[in-house]
């Protein structure tokens, strides 16, 4: 079975370029936890955790060898992803879309060399993180299916992109924009352009302001007769030749979203265990953690990371050795409908055993659980991965035409 492009495991290079990888993660995450909170509650974007991650060069952990990178596998890459995580989710979303990315981008290397190499070299040397850009307010999520109002016209120098994207997760940072966009054809073809965001025509209208991941600064992206060149015109087809994706893109993204939402739950798990050692109500003359009820409680989220844990890394290193099966989407996307029901699971628990103190702002608790919540929006969402699911077991391919 083959291995995907890239995300390919390379223990030697990571070895050899970063001995104390997992140390040094932990190490940034320890940091980014300290600042969460303010970003969170300010809805302000975490630049300067974006500088500590070029330094550490992490932002080149997926990035072939032969570019400056580390060329990491999914083992790798998912814990790297948690981790950080577990100290600032939004940092962690926008990472882990760079990544997914990068990882898209070189699907296509041999149709445009250059252009990839010039993105992977960026990313070695500076701050330029990469995102699609894909959702729009009439289509909604392209992965429900329809056309992109987005139109890329052909003109003599390549392509002018006219469109209004939203939900942009790390449009602060991001040097370079992935547009979902459709051609002006007679019969048009659907694909990804390169959109570099420091050329006439890119704006960015600030609206992100929501419940949960508010550090990701996913704002909307307008585009007004945005003009690129012709080998920025990344992967364009008929729509119908659209209809059999990547499924190791699919499971990467699946799995690393799986891992990222496992971190948060950690982080709560981690506030919740030294929040019950040190509560003694006067009372009870004892910390709250000797309760039994409390114990149990404690456990079950226990089982619940345990068997996240267990899920999210054996499909990953089977992915690795490549002996994963053909269906390994369907096999990614399980697990991230797994990992993410229990990471909600896991907080709604504590939140449970501690009532009122739980959801005050002063306590990260409250941040953890609407940042996991998040997690039902990610694409797949529940409904597609169960229904996915249900065909498989029926037999059947398809669903049939409902009017």
């Amino acid at each position: 079975m083959s291995k995907p492009p890239v995300l390919e495991a390379s223990a030697t290079a990571t070895t050899k370029f970063l001995p104390n990888l997992f140390e040094l993660v932990d190490s940034l995450a320890a940091d980014f936890a300290t600042r969460a909170a303010t970003h969170d509650r300010d809805s302000s974007f975490p630049f300067e955790n974006f500088d500590t991650l070029h330094k550490a060069k992490l932002l080149s952990l997926t990035i072939p060898v032969e570019f400056g990178g580390l060329a990491v596998g999914y083992t790798t890459a998912c814990k790297v992803i948690e981790k950080i995580a577990s100290g600032d989710a939004s940092t962690a979303l926008v990472l882990t879309m760079h990544y997914l990315q990068h990882a898209n981008a070189a699907r296509h290397r041999r149709w445009h060399p250059a252009v990839y190499e010039k993105l992977c070299r960026e990313s070695v040397e500076g701050i330029a993180l990469l995102n699609a850009a894909r959702v729009e307010p009439e289509l909604g999520t392209p992965a429900r299916g329809g056309l992109p109002a987005t139109i890329a016209k052909r003109t003599p120098d390549g392509w002018s992109i006219t469109g209004h994207k939203q939900y942009t997760t790390g449009s602060p940072i991001l040097r370079y924009f992935v547009v979902w966009a459709r051609t002006n054809d007679d019969e048009p073809q659907v694909g990804s352009f390169l959109v570099p965001r420091d050329i006439p025509g890119v704006k960015i209208v600030e609206t992100w302001d929501h419940l949960g991941m508010r550090a990701t600064g996913s704002h909307d992206l307008i585009l007004e007769d945005v003009c690129i060149p012709p080998e920025y015109a990344l992967d364009v087809r008929l729509a119908k030749a659209w209809s059999q994706p990547d499924p190791l893109m699919l499971a990467a993204g699946s799995l690393l979203l799986s891992a990222l939402y496992q971190g948060v739950a950690t982080a709560a798990r981690d506030w919740l265990v030294e929040y019950l050692n040190e509560r003694s109500p006067t009372n009870l003359g004892a910390s709250l953690a000797t309760l039994p009820n409390f114990q149990t409680a404690v456990g079950e989220i226990e089982a619940l990371l345990y068997a996240n844990h267990r899920l999210i890394y054996s499909l990953a290193a089977d992915i690795d050795r490549g002996e994963h099966h053909t269906n390994v989407n369907l096999s990614a996307q399980t697990v991230k409908y797994l990992a993410t029901s229990n990471a909600i699971k896991a907080l709604e628990i504590g939140l449970q055993l501690i009532g009122n103190p739980g959801l005050s702002k002063k306590n990260p608790l409250e941040r953890h659980y609407r940042d996991v919540l998040c997690s039902r929006i990610h694409t797949p969402q529940n409904d597609v991965i169960c229904s996915a699911l249900g065909r498989s077991a029926l037999k059947i391919k398809k669903l049939a035409n409902v009017h």
